[in-house]
């Protein structure tokens, strides 16, 4: 990948981690839901430490450095499916989600599909063995969070149907 490509793409990246950023707070903000909320806030702080490790790349590239010594290589895992497991037994009574809702987990898996195809090709493009690393970790935490939105979005259109088949097994055993 050429030295201008890299930077557009960075830059593209950091626009779209903000924008996200942004979108996950404000529905953080918006929604009545404990789960949304949780795992709206969750992402949202997973996106503002992909910008910050993107800037930081970004500044490196923009002035003609190679792979930089100061992004590491690795970055905070997510605890996504540690807002799904937290929820307890009691949530089953929790109110489904309303259509602002479910329109905005739709709105949202479809950000993080697209961000982890954007990665992939990212590295796919890049033939440095430790960039090629940190773009595939950050494609894999996108894949992440869209599983646990998906999730999400099969709790909020019914609690009790989510919480019996992911906390107990999937179903009756016919005992």
């Amino acid at each position: 990948m050429e030295r201008n490509d890299r930077l557009n793409a960075l830059e593209t990246a950091l626009e779209n981690e903000m924008n996200e950023r942004n979108f996950y707070l404000a529905q953080a903000e918006r929604t009545e839901n404990a789960l949304g909320k949780a795992m709206f806030l969750e992402i949202a702080d997973d996106e503002l430490e992909h910008y910050e490790r993107l800037k930081k790349l970004h500044e490196t590239w923009k002035a003609g450095k190679t792979w930089p010594e100061t992004v590491p290589l690795t970055v905070k895992k997510t605890n996504v499916r540690k807002v799904l497991s937290s929820m307890p037994a009691s949530a089953v009574d929790m109110p489904r989600g309303n259509d602002d809702d479910l329109a905005a987990l739709k709105k949202a898996t479809d950000f993080e599909a697209k961000g982890a195809a954007f990665y992939r090709r990212l590295s796919d493009m890049v033939s440095e063995p430790l960039e090629k690393k940190f773009f595939n970790l950050i494609a894999s935490m996108e894949e992440e969070h869209f599983r646990s939105l998906k999730e999400t979005e099969e709790y909020l259109l019914d609690p009790a149907a989510w919480f019996r088949t992911k906390e107990h097994g999937g179903g009756l055993d016919g005992a």
